[in-house]
C-alpha cells in the first residue's frame, strides 16, 4: 500500500504516545518527589529525560499542519484553502488553553485569577501552529514553501537569546511578556524558542507528506537519520565555541540547545520508522494509542497529577516511589484512553449511516 492510501502513519502516532509517556514521567515525578531527593544527580537525570517531551509534541504538531494541509491541496484547494483550516485548529488550541486554565483556577487548591493566564505548551502551540499553517499557506511552491518554513524555525532558534536579553518587552504588559520571556511561577514555555519546534516540524512534514511509497518513505527516514545526527553533532560542536550574543544560556536559551533538540526528533523520527517495520507492528501497541489521544491524555492528566485529587502525594514519595506511582498512573491513563476511544467508536457507529464505511480517526497534535 502506498503513502497516499494510508489514512496515518503509525510511526508517527507511536512517536506521539512515546512523548505522552515523557510527559507523564515528567510530571509524576515532579509533583510528586520528596524535595530532598530533587538535588541528586540520579533525579537531575530523570529530568533530562522529561525534558523532550514538550519538543517532540510540538515538533509532531508541526509535522501534523503540513500532512493536512497537504492532503486538501491535493484535492484541488489552493495552498491557502488548503492551510485554512490549520490556522482556524491553531486558534482552537489557543482558545483551549485558556479554558485548561480555568478549569485548574477551579479545580486546584490555591489558584488565582491571575493564574489563568499563565503561559504553557498550550498556549504557544497554538499561535505556533497558526504562523506555520499561514507560511505553508501564503507559499505556492514545494521548495519556497519548505525554504520559508525552515528559515522561520531558524530565524526563531537564532533570536530567542536577543529576545530574552531585551529591555524593550518589559514595557510589554505582563500576560503578553510572559509570551516571550520566562517568569518564574507564570510561564515555562515562551514563543521563542519553543515555537520554533512547530515550524520544523512543519517543515519536516512537508517532506514525510511527500513519500507516496514505500521505497520513497524508507530512503527518506534514511535521511532523516543522517541529517538528525548531522544537525546534532555540528550543534553541539557549536556549543563549546563563544558565543556571539552577549547572554546565553545553553539549558534555556541556547541557538545550539535549539538546533540540537531538532537533529534528535529528526532522528527519533526514522527510529520510529525502524521500528515499525518490525514483523509484530501490526499488533496492538500501547504508545500508538496514547498516541491517537493525547490530547485527551494531556488534558485529563495534569489536573490528577498536580490537582486536588493527588494532594496527599505531592513532593511526598521518595524517587523510587515516584518511579513506582508513575507505572501505575500511566496504566490508568492507558486505560482512559482505551475506554475513549471505545466510547468513540460507539458514539460515531450510532451516528453513521449503514452504508458508510469507518473514518480514520483524527490526529490529535
Amino acid at each position: 500500500m502506498t503513502a497516499e492510501a494510508r489514512p496515518r502513519r503509525g510511526y508517527l502516532d507511536w512517536m506521539r504516545g512515546l512523548a505522552v509517556v515523557v510527559m507523564i514521567w515528567a510530571h509524576t515525578l515532579d509533583a510528586w518527589t520528596v524535595t530532598a531527593e530533587r538535588t541528586s544527580y540520579r533525579y537531575w537525570w530523570v529530568m533530562l529525560i522529561s525534558g523532550m517531551a514538550a519538543p517532540m509534541f510540538l515538533f509532531l504538531a508541526g509535522v501534523s499542519v503540513s500532512m493536512a494541509s497537504g492532503s486538501k491541496l491535493r484535492r484541488g484547494l489552493t495552498p491557502w484553502a488548503a492551510a485554512a483550516p490549520m490556522v482556524r485548529r491553531g486558534f482552537w488550541i489557543w482558545a483551549l488553553a485558556l479554558l485548561f486554565r480555568i478549569q485548574a483556577f477551579v479545580l486546584s487548591p490555591g489558584a488565582t485569577l491571575y493564574g489563568i493566564l499563565k503561559v504553557d505548551i498550550l498556549n504557544i502551540m497554538g499561535p505556533a501552529i497558526i504562523v506555520a499553517a499561514a507560511v505553508w499557506g501564503l507559499t505556492s511552491r514545494f521548495a519556497s514553501r519548505l525554504a520559508a518554513l525552515m528559515a522561520v524555525a531558524m530565524a526563531v532558534g537564532f533570536a530567542t537569546p536577543l529576545i530574552r536579553a531585551s529591555t524593550s518587552i518589559a514595557a510589554l504588559p505582563d500576560p503578553i511578556e510572559w509570551y516571550f520571556r520566562p517568569w518564574p511561577g507564570r510561564t515555562t514555555f515562551t514563543l521563542f524558542p519553543w515555537a520554533g519546534f512547530v515550524l520544523a516540524g512543519a517543515a519536516a512534514g512537508m517532506i514525510v507528506d511527500r513519500a507516496r511509497s514505500a521505497a520513497v518513505e524508507q530512503r527518506m527516514n534514511g535521511w532523516f537519520a543522517a541529517g538528525g545526527a548531522a544537525i546534532a553533532a555540528f550543534s553541539l560542536a557549536a556549543s563549546y565555541l563563544p558565543s556571539p550574543y552577549p547572554v546565553s544560556q545553553f539549558w534555556t536559551s541556547s541557538p545550539s540547545f535549539f538546533f540540537i533538540r531538532v537533529g534528535v526528533l529528526l532522528f527519533g523520527v526514522s527510529l520510529a520508522y525502524l521500528w515499525s517495520l518490525r514483523p509484530t507492528a501490526a499488533r496492538f501497541s500501547p504508545l500508538r494509542q496514547f498516541g491517537q489521544t493525547s490530547l485527551f491524555i494531556y488534558w485529563i492528566h495534569v489536573e490528577m497529577v498536580y490537582g486536588i485529587i493527588s494532594y496527599p502525594l505531592h513532593r511526598d514519595l521518595p524517587l523510587e516511589q515516584s518511579l513506582i506511582a508513575f507505572v501505575l498512573f500511566t496504566s490508568l491513563m492507558l486505560a482512559a484512553s482505551l475506554l475513549k476511544t471505545r466510547l468513540e467508536q460507539e458514539w460515531k457507529g450510532r451516528h453513521r449511516g449503514p452504508s458508510m464505511e469507518p473514518q480514520p480517526p483524527l490526529s490529535p497534535a
